[in-house]
């Protein structure tokens, strides 16, 4: 007590005995480097009013001797707890202001050399906690030093992504398909049938590499490059139009139209127009960013092939130039809505049309929107309703391939000319986690192509697709996700004369696909897949085609 009186005769009104509960940062506050707020003014402290016990004695702290910082908030939060290292600081800080105050005030320092002894050797018993704190303060500053000189950008986050791929496919006997399968000859299909025999095992890469540009915090740029050389070889048993979808793991494509090519996949600009509404513009709009999205059908660590991803209907706009409208009505609904013209990596022009053309323009090609209404009733379940509008591109009197989902093949008007093509597609979508170990998830898809032809005649190609799935999070370790998935990708109801290739002997396709991801470390994953499909291409008569992929993950 006798300490604690002296000093009170040097700081007035309980100075020293407020530092006890200072608004000081902890300790483990100020490895986080954000600023203290230097307090020229009691009046400054938001929670601090004249009525408080404390409040002469602060105003001495500050107007006397400079002494004493808030939060950057400017509360002083002076009920928390201290511990003795803030303490340590504390004191040392005030200390050292009044030192450089009494030393241009000889009298003062004269008369409270005795005190002023004793405050020295109080600070000298947290010398140990002070030599701590000085070396904790240059370790982080050195490592911020170091951060500030090898960062990428102060703005703009890099994320990469390398995967490569083992491949195999492989079927008892021939199997059927319809058409050309080379994707550059898919606008020049026909309707012959040919048999193949078997594939070669692939060996293949995959890289994005997506730069994130953030000035407000709320706003991205995404531009993401990429580059590939991947061709499945369940490529070479599918009919023409099917290029890239049964048996075909996502990540082993190309990027482009030639393989090894690099090429801008995707460029947008999401910022926030309210608190709940965002939107995105550009000119390779990512559809699959937006839309039909499932928590465990991911490519990179869920239900890894092209028909397990998303729904097999959507979309015929796989990027495109256009807009998306994200609005987070509360907790449990979102909704979000699109247009988009298709400006594909995939697609050459001619024939397809591109919005940058000034001959073809901004609504001429094949176009869609979308609308989607996702409802959380509960944490772990999301359910998810769509509705897809298409417009298709007419070449050559069909449609179909790359742009023409809900169509899978090739569609053209039998008998005559197509003058013109559009779609409507209905989708629903869950997923689901009743317990920590085990998850749900499924879609349903039907989709009604209208087909007009120049004799002013319409036919209607109906189609239908499910997949209904089991995950299992964690499995074997931690980040780690196994999943088993059936689904029937393209199953014709109505129109099957409307189909040049897809369409088989009326036979429905299904496939049994197996994943399973696991991270060797937070960078590192390797990710086994087996897809079984049988009545491939729709024909009733083709034997069973397996299918075997295997990949190593690196991101960073």
């Amino acid at each position: 007590m006798l300490i604690l009186q002296k000093m009170l005769r040097i700081i007035p009104l309980s100075g020293i005995i407020l530092l006890l509960v200072w608004g000081q940062k902890s300790f483990a506050q100020e490895n986080t480097l954000e600023p203290i707020a230097q307090i020229t003014g009691v009046s400054q402290l938001r929670d601090v009013s004249p009525e408080d016990w404390a409040y002469e004695a602060l105003q001495g702290l500050i107007e006397q001797y400079d002494c004493l910082s808030g939060y950057p908030d400017n509360n002083f939060a002076g009920n928390r707890l201290v511990t003795r290292y803030e303490f340590a600081a504390a004191l040392n800080s005030c200390i050292s202001s009044i030192e450089a105050q009494l030393a241009t005030r000889v009298d003062e320092a004269l008369v409270f050399q005795t005190e002023f002894t004793i405050l020295q050797r109080l600070r000298e018993g947290f010398i140990v906690e002070l030599a701590l704190l000085r070396g904790d303060t240059d370790a982080v500053q050195a490592r911020v030093g170091e951060a500030e000189l090898n960062q990428f950008s102060t703005t703009t986050k890099l994320r990469g992504l390398s995967v490569v791929n083992v491949t195999e496919a492989f079927s008892d006997r021939a199997i059927l398909a319809e058409g050309e399968t080379a994707f550059r000859q898919q606008t020049s299909t026909t309707d012959a049938t040919r048999l193949v025999e078997d594939s070669n095992t692939t060996l293949s890469y995959l890289t994005w590499l997506t730069f994130l540009t953030s000035w407000t915090g709320r706003d991205n740029l995404t531009l993401q490059l990429a580059a590939g050389n991947g061709d499945s070889p369940a490529n070479s048993y599918a009919s023409a139009g099917l290029f890239n979808t049964f048996g075909v793991p996502f990540t082993d494509q190309t990027s482009g139209l030639e393989a090894n090519e690099v090429v801008i996949r995707e460029l947008a600009y999401q910022f926030p127009v309210t608190e709940d509404v965002q939107v995105a513009i550009g000119t390779k709009v990512n559809w699959h960013r937006y839309f039909d999205y499932n928590n465990f059908t991911s490519a990179i660590d869920g239900a890894s092939s092209f028909n397990s991803r998303n729904s097999t209907l959507l979309n015929a706009v796989e990027r495109g130039t256009g807009a998306v409208v994200m609005w987070n009505i509360n907790d449990q609904l979102s909704l979000h809505s699109g247009y988009l013209e298709e400006n594909n990596e995939f697609l050459s022009n001619p024939p397809f049309k591109r919005t940058s053309n000034p001959s073809e323009g901004f609504f001429s090609g094949t176009n869609t929107i979308t609308t989607e209404l996702t409802y959380s009733p509960l944490d772990n379940l999301n359910l998810r309703l769509l509705y897809n509008r298409t417009n298709f591109q007419v070449i050559d009197g069909q449609i179909g391939g790359a742009t023409g989902k809900p169509v899978v093949g090739f569609a053209h008007y039998p008998g005559g000319e197509l003058a013109s093509a559009r779609a409507n597609t209905f989708s629903f979508n869950f997923d689901w986690l009743p317990t920590s170990g085990l998850g749900l998830f499924g879609r349903y898809g039907y989709g009604n192509t209208i087909l007009a032809g120049r004799d002013n005649g319409q036919r209607d190609l109906n189609v239908q697709s499910f997949q209904v799935g089991l995950a299992f999070p964690d499995l074997l370790k931690e980040g780690a996700l196994g999943t088993i998935s059936y689904l029937v990708p393209f199953s014709v109801l109505e129109g099957r004369d409307t189909l040049l290739s897809g369409g088989g002997d009326g036979g429905v396709q299904y496939e049994l696909e197996a994943t399973y991801y696991y991270p060797l470390t937070d960078n590192i994953a390797l990710v086994p897949a087996f897809y079984w499909i049988g009545n491939a291409n729709n024909f009733s008569e083709n034997p069973n085609l397996y299918v075997g992929n295997f990949r190593a993950q690196i991101s960073f």
